[in-house]
């Protein structure tokens, strides 16, 4: 069981190291109120060729199937190496995701802050907490080596 948002961010730089060699190597993991690790996973589309299937997305859809409760995540964390998309975002929001911890901030499509503030928008019903930045130089050093070998 982990509780330190350290730890919670290596588990998700684990998860990404599953990514396929044409996925964006990033990992989101899903941890319940006591820190026990619920669902982990990689991003997917070019595997699945899927366009929702970002680490998020995937780690929550199967969260979601270990709680049982159909959709809602409430008092869970879900870690992830980098900074959610507008859609996975979204999806956190309406699981009810108690927490967000984040490694890496994404200045170009970032919705926790960098260019939307999705989680904090006050016309939503639910707002997770939120804390970004936990290990941001490992985290961006897997984006840096994977768009390097991609040139």
């Amino acid at each position: 069981m982990l509780t330190d948002d350290t730890d919670l961010v290596r588990a998700a730089i684990s998860a990404a190291a599953d990514a396929g060699d044409r996925d964006v190597p990033v990992g989101a993991v899903v941890f319940d109120a006591n820190g026990r690790e619920l669902a982990r996973a990689a991003n997917a589309r070019e595997a699945l060729g899927d366009p929702t299937a970002h680490a998020e997305i995937l780690a929550l859809r199967r969260a979601a199937a270990v709680v049982g409760d159909g959709w809602r995540l409430e008092g869970c964390t879900l870690a992830v190496t980098l900074e959610p998309c507008t859609m996975c975002a979204g999806a956190l929001v309406l699981a009810r995701v108690g927490r967000l911890v984040f490694g890496a901030w994404e200045p170009k499509t970032g919705a926790v802050g960098s260019l939307w503030d999705v989680v904090r928008d006050r016309r939503l019903n639910h707002r997770p907490q939120v804390r970004g930045g936990v290990l941001e130089a490992e985290c961006a050093a897997l984006l840096d080596v994977f768009f390097r070998t991609q040139r």
